[in-house]
């Protein structure tokens, strides 16, 4: 059994892995033996990164590329492949979120997060699958989101985005499936990180919403998604393509569940 999660001799790539969720992925992928590369714009994180990989023991493969600019991704894909090797499992992890009103949001913050959030999993996928064709293996995984099946206030370029990375995901597998390339992506409920704490307090709003309305009775943990991501990434998903693994503790299957209303 240890066999079907062991990625020794792996490369890994989770972009934008520097904190939450993603960094939460790469330390498990690199728990499990593969080689993990993460790339930001930003050296501060990075730096941070490598110190949460030496805490553990692990090495990790720092570089700094902008997803969105494709001559850049290009330069850095080939850093990662003379450097570690060919990627073998490719996390599309970066992303931004605005929080603005349709009325109030300008086009060019719209279009921007649909750059990060959309158009760069196809820059760095384009780059990185031609390996993988040649080798007939590899692993994508597309972080996905709740709101690619739904929408809420305020975030209607994100949701835009993250509805297209889900069939932009099943695209990729009608067309890259038969050379044995599992596509697959993540969609995190409602998740513990640093950026959701001033929401996660007793009596916020928010907080009441997300504890009342999840089956499950809490917020998930960066390592509930990461170790999905380690599902997706392992030989245990070898049949599974063109598939959106929801993390969310339940909300998904009964957005109308409120505790203790519905508990028998």
């Amino acid at each position: 059994m240890k066999e079907l999660f062991d990625l020794t001799g792996k490369v890994a790539l989770v972009t934008g892995g520097t904190h939450g969720i993603g960094l939460a992925i790469g330390l498990v992928l690199g728990k499990a033996g593969a080689r993990v590369c993460v790339n930001d714009i930003q050296d501060e994180k990075l730096q941070t990164c490598r110190e949460s990989f030496k805490k553990e023991g692990l090495e990790i493969y720092t570089l700094k590329f902008n997803v969105t600019d494709e001559k850049d991704v290009d330069k850095g894909i080939s850093q990662i492949e003379k450097n570690v090797g060919s990627i073998d499992i490719l996390v599309n992890n970066a992303g931004i979120i605005k929080r603005i009103p349709i009325l109030e949001m300008a086009v060019a913050d719209y279009k921007q997060v649909i750059d990060v959030d959309l158009v760069a999993p196809l820059i760095v996928s384009k780059r990185v699958v031609p390996k993988m064709i040649e080798k007939r293996n590899g692993k994508i995984i597309n972080m996905c989101s709740m709101m690619s099946v739904y929408g809420r206030n305020t975030v209607s370029a994100y949701a835009s985005a993250k509805g297209g990375l889900k069939l932009l995901t099943q695209n990729m597998t009608c067309e890259w499936a038969k050379y044995n390339i599992q596509i697959n992506g993540i969609g995190p409920g409602y998740i513990a990180t640093s950026q959701t704490a001033p929401i996660r307090e007793n009596g916020h709003p928010f907080n009441d919403l997300v504890m009342t309305r999840t089956p499950a009775g809490r917020w998930g943990e960066p390592e509930d998604v990461a170790n999905a991501a380690l599902f997706l990434a392992s030989k245990a998903s070898d049949f599974v393509n063109g598939h959106i693994l929801y993390v969310d503790g339940g909300i998904l299957a009964n957005f109308g569940y409120v505790k203790g209303e519905n508990d028998i």
